[in-house]
């Protein structure tokens, strides 16, 4: 904004600061489809659970192909087969409830004296302790309150009896209505209609899915991924087999901790174990809380069935011990330790199906989002909610040590350094992470993203991380170390980036190599990383700051120490000239070094680090640390041997200037 501008009042609004179309229109599209679900949760639950099912009976199905049968076929028989289990399961549910019903009032007794014993133990104790300081204070009142109250009670209980002696007529009507047909249809038939309707429309619509299974697949590649038929059908198929995979194995997980709680409750001797067991598997498909909420039926009936408490606490250590075992020893191996759910994304979709669809959306939360995060690594519009709802991490190393960088918070940085450190070697983590993200910041600040301050600071917080990583060694861990292959003579392609194997006691080195930052302020942390590496490898570094790049820098260094000159340059899209009157610079002072270009985070075959080395007049360039390390390494060791084989050459030519001692002894004087 300008000053006049400014002095007027007036604020131009550019278009990045109003809201964006597509952003409203995710908006009202989420919106919509929210009240979508919402309203049309009766048609939706059957036709969700269908899928859901179709995904649970087409491994079945395909088992049934490779027996010889034809599609039809093995399609119905594995839907009769669903059909009859389920209803297996109901009838073993409706048998248990209606002998538990018979056995209830058995129970009313042991019910009655244990909450008399309660009501005993705390609030008769309470009532005697008022009453003892009521004794204690001499007040009668106590005493006149309890009669009034009994007269009262007396009195309504009275009035009760009369109100329930009258109208005998209406008890006779009530009765008669009580044992007509209809009633009698009624209460028993309408709680299973319900139900029933809803099966067969699940199970008509999932046998109508496995049958049009291929139809439906090429429809949904139409819509989706026409234009890219390989990936999609990839993308397809992964998703299908997961999710598949995923079903199938929480449907055995949950069923085998119900037949677990069904034996266990057998053995404890409480009555209808499995009713329990059913309803126990059936929670379970809730997260978290799923178990928990299985056992309270079988406490509560436990202290019912038992005057004393030895049966619930048996139920109770039965649950104990059976949910944290297949939580946290069976789950992980059968689920590869991660379902594809972040935590806090199973709890808010648990809260929000539940609100949409009620008890069904309960069970069905982690199913649903486990689909939607399917989707959304599959389809690049639904990326979202790989993001919002899986386990991934939302940035990569490389990002979040950038993020961490551009916080000025190395602490955290150092964390992950540390982590990552356990599998890689420093030179490694430094060529992998740090250098990458530190490009990401060199990229911002050419783009003017960011300003000198903050690139400044993120060049402080990365060399103090440099600093703090200062105790590790540059080598493969142990625990990480691949298995040993043959050495053959002649170095791999891949041993330029490859961590250096050389150290100190390699042999005879001679030579500093001198780490000179390019243009940015960030090639003073390159230069840091590459010091810190050839240290650890044996060889004597000196770092020349940035600011003292310069020609009365320069001109300090002294040409017989310094064997190689290794220049970083992370940002090199406008620095050319720049770069090559540095080499210009240090090609005069330094005639006998060599100079080499270290383009940090480049490709290693990228057509920029090619042709650097003739733009600047470098002697090579290299794009990582490693390979930095390794050419320094070879260059001092070079330099050694040319000393060694000079120092032997002026030993001979000496040896043979010089004539040869005589010594004269007695015996040959007195010849």
């Amino acid at each position: 904004m300008s000053d006049n501008e400014r002095r007027q009042g007036q604020v131009r609004v550019s278009a990045a600061d109003l809201p964006s179309l597509a952003g409203l229109l995710t908006l009202a599209v989420s919106v919509v489809t929210i009240a979508a679900l919402y309203l049309a949760r009766d048609l939706l639950i059957p036709l969700t659970l269908a899928v859901l099912l179709s995904f649970v009976l087409a491994p079945l199905v395909r088992l049934l192909r490779r027996a010889r049968l034809p599609w039809p076929p093995a399609v119905l028989i594995a839907v009769l087969l669903a059909l009859a289990v389920l209803l297996a399961v109901g009838g073993v549910i409706g048998a248990q409830i209606a002998g538990l019903a018979d056995d209830l009032p058995r129970y009313e007794t042991t019910i009655r004296k244990k909450i008399d014993t309660v009501q005993e133990l705390t609030i008769g104790r309470v009532n005697r302790f008022l009453a003892r300081i009521d004794e204690l204070r001499g007040s009668k009142s106590a005493l006149g309150g309890s009669s009034s109250i009994s007269g009262g009670g007396e009195q309504s209980s009275g009035e009760g009896g009369s109100s329930d002696a009258a109208s005998p007529d209406g008890d006779a009507a009530a009765a008669s209505s009580k044992t007509a047909p209809t009633t009698i249809l009624e209460k028993f038939l309408s709680p299973v209609l319900s139900p029933l309707a809803t099966l067969g429309i699940v199970l008509v619509i999932t046998l109508f899915i496995l049958l049009q299974r291929d139809d439906l697949r090429d429809r949904f590649i139409r819509l989706v991924g026409a234009r890219d038929l390989h990936r999609t059908t990839v993308a397809l198929d992964e998703a299908v087999k997961r999710l598949s995979k995923y079903f199938l194995a929480q449907l055995a997980l949950n069923t085998a901790f119900g037949v677990v709680i069904a034996v266990g409750l057998y053995f404890i001797g409480l009555p209808s174990p499995v009713l329990w067991g059913v309803v126990a598997g059936l929670c379970r498909f809730i997260p978290y809380i799923g178990a928990w909420i299985a056992a309270a039926f079988p406490l509560v009936l436990a202290a019912a069935v038992d005057p004393s408490w030895s049966t619930a606490a048996w139920t109770l250590a039965l649950f104990v011990v059976a949910e944290p075992v297949m939580g946290q020893v069976i789950e992980p191996v059968v689920y590869g330790h991660s379902t594809g759910l972040s935590p806090v994304s199973v709890v808010v979709a648990t809260i929000f199906w539940t609100w949409l669809w009620g008890p069904i959306g309960l069970i069905l939360a982690t199913p649903l989002t486990l689909c939607l995060v399917v989707l959304g690594r599959h389809v690049d519009r639904l990326e979202f909610l790989d993001v919002l709802l899986g386990d991934r991490p939302a940035l990569s190393p490389i990002e979040s040590f950038y993020q961490r960088m551009l916080a000025g918070d190395p602490d955290e940085a150092q964390d992950q350094a540390e982590l990552l450190l356990r599998t890689r070697a420093l030179s490694a983590y430094y060529d992998d992470i740090a250098l990458k993200g530190l490009k990401l910041a060199a990229e911002d600040a050419s783009r003017e993203a960011i300003s000198m301050a903050q690139l400044l600071s993120i060049r402080d917080a990365a060399q103090e991380l440099v600093d703090e990583l200062d105790e590790y060694d540059d080598a493969q861990p142990a625990a990480a170390e691949p298995p040993a292959e043959p050495v053959s003579s002649a170095p791999a392609a891949s041993d330029a980036t490859a961590p250096p194997e050389g150290h100190a006691g390699d042999g005879r080195r001679i030579g500093t190599v001198l780490c000179v930052p390019g243009v940015s302020p960030l090639d003073e942390a390159a230069s840091a990383m590459l010091a810190q590496l050839l240290a650890k490898h044996g060889l004597a570094a000196q770092r020349l700051a940035g600011d003292r790049s310069s020609r009365t820098a320069i001109a300090a260094l002294s040409p017989t120490d310094i064997a190689v000159v290794c220049i970083s340059a992370l940002e090199t899209g406008r620095s050319h000239a720049r770069l090559r009157l540095l080499v210009r610079r240090l090609r005069r002072r330094l005639p006998g070094a060599q100079i080499m270009i270290g383009l940090w985070a480049q490709s290693e075959n990228g057509a920029q680090a090619a042709d650097m080395v003739g733009e600047v007049g470098a002697d090579r360039c290299v794009v990582s640390l490693a390979q930095a390390v390794r050419v320094c390494l070879d260059a001092t060791a070079s330099a050694a041997t040319d000393l060694a084989e000079k120092d032997l050459g002026e030993a001979a030519v000496v040896g043979a200037a010089t004539p040869p001692l005589r010594i004269k002894t007695a015996g040959a004087g007195a010849g």
